[in-house]
C-alpha cells in the first residue's frame, strides 16, 4: 500500500502573526488556534497547515506529511528506511517517519484507531 497524497503542512514562522495573516489572505481560514503562536489552517479539503511560532534564534523550518489511509496496512519497501515506526501524537494521528535518499525526513500520518 502506498501513501495517498499531502495530508499536512508544519510550518515554523518567526512571526505567527504576520504568517497568520499571509495565509487568511491566500484564503485559507483559521480552523484552531492554541493562543500560544500556533494554529492550525484550512481551505477546502485539501491538506491543511499548522504554523507555529519558533524563537528568533532558530531558522524556520517545513515538514511535510504523507497520509497513510491503513497503517496496518502500509509496508514499505527497504528502499524506505523507516526512522520511527508509527506512534501517537499529542495531536491525535498516528505518525511514522522516513528517511529519503537525500537524507530528508518525511513524516507519514495515519489516522488513529479506537
Amino acid at each position: 500500500m502506498a501513501t495517498e497524497g499531502i495530508e499536512a503542512v508544519f510550518l515554523e514562522t518567526r512571526n505567527w502573526g504576520k504568517t497568520a495573516k499571509f495565509f487568511q489572505e491566500l484564503g485559507f481560514e483559521l480552523e484552531l488556534t492554541s493562543g500560544d503562536g500556533s494554529g492550525v489552517f484550512r481551505n477546502g479539503e485539501g491538506a491543511y497547515f499548522v504554523v507555529v511560532e519558533v524563537p528568533e534564534n532558530r531558522d524556520p523550518g517545513l515538514q511535510i506529511a504523507l497520509r497513510v489511509s491503513d497503517e496496518d496496512g502500509f509496508r514499505p519497501d527497504p528502499v524506505v528506511e523507516v526512522v520511527t515506526p508509527f506512534e501517537d501524537t499529542h495531536y491525535g494521528t498516528r505518525e511514522m517517519t522516513v528517511r529519503d535518499p537525500d537524507g530528508r525526513i518525511w513524516s507519514l500520518q495515519a489516522a488513529k484507531t479506537a
